[in-house]
């Protein structure tokens, strides 16, 4: 399978214009994308830069640039070296002009300045960090969301995840033969979700990770009737607590965010 040149250009992180083309990219089968990635593009030296790149690799260039005169300089040199050009954002930013009877302000990087916002998101990836796999329970009262499972549930990535999100998240592991810190049975305030993990799936992945760390494998952490027996009894506990319970086992870390969010933005609105 031959590579395909993706020329991922943006005047800001990357990061809306790689999420959309990797989000289309996807639908298409036998594609392998080759990613070439350039930020902070807001000069005319650094396009005449990309400009001449693509013409060495070709390909096809994807862009999120609000700038007119950089725009325009990319779109000649596009059409100059015939490399398709996409502006990604132009079709919803002209729609959503339409609708609101107004005109867009052009700013490059306007979603990342460093407002309220931003300085929550950062507030919440410090208390990720600090409350990761139990640690700093005596201030779990704090928290917006606590997760809550087994060993590789994927509890710390989405717990980041979160937090990226301004969300206040904690994780805590149900470890069998060790008790449940008391603080969280004592919180009132955050919103509390257990993760699971077919025994399999939990048993192929932690065969996998100990592989990796060349550690013995006749263990019950990989045995598939202890690893089915703590599963159980950790969804029992989940059960009985009345804690909502997803199973990861098919979801990646951002689906699984995107569930306990909605969860979440539910048990906000039955508490007003």
């Amino acid at each position: 399978m031959s590579s395909t040149p993706i020329h991922l250009v943006s005047d800001s992180t990357g990061e809306t214009v790689t999420l959309v083309a990797r989000a289309c990219l996807v639908q298409f089968d036998h594609i392998k994308p080759e990613e070439h990635l350039w930020s902070l593009v807001r000069s005319k030296e650094k396009v005449l830069e990309i400009i001449k790149n693509i013409e060495e690799y070709g390909g096809i260039v994807i862009y999120t640039l609000v700038d007119r005169s950089i725009r325009n300089l990319l779109e000649e040199g596009c059409a100059a070296a015939q490399i398709p050009c996409i502006a990604v954002l132009d079709p919803v930013i002209n729609e959503l002009g339409q609708l609101l009877g107004t005109e867009s302000h052009a700013r490059p990087g306007s979603q990342h300045v460093m407002n309220a916002e931003y300085f929550s998101r950062i507030k919440a990836m410090e208390f990720a960090l600090t409350h990761d796999d139990g640690q700093s329970t005596w201030d779990l009262n704090d928290a917006d969301i606590v997760l809550l499972g087994v060993s590789r549930t994927s509890k710390t990535p989405t717990c980041i995840y979160l937090a990226n999100r301004g969300l206040k998240t904690a994780n805590v592991p149900v470890v069998p033969g060790c008790p449940i810190p008391e603080e969280v049975f004592r919180a009132n305030k955050p919103f509390i979700i257990g993760l699971t993990k077919d025994p399999k799936r939990l048993v192929e992945i932690r065969r996998q990770r100990l592989r990796l760390m060349d550690q013995d494998e006749n263990t019950d952490y990989v045995d598939i009737d202890m690893v089915s027996q703590e599963i159980n009894e950790a969804r029992r506990l989940f059960l009985k607590h009345g804690w909502p319970l997803i199973n990861v086992s098919r979801k990646s870390i951002e689906e699984t965010a995107a569930t306990i969010i909605q969860l979440y933005q539910q048990r906000l609105e039955m508490d007003v």
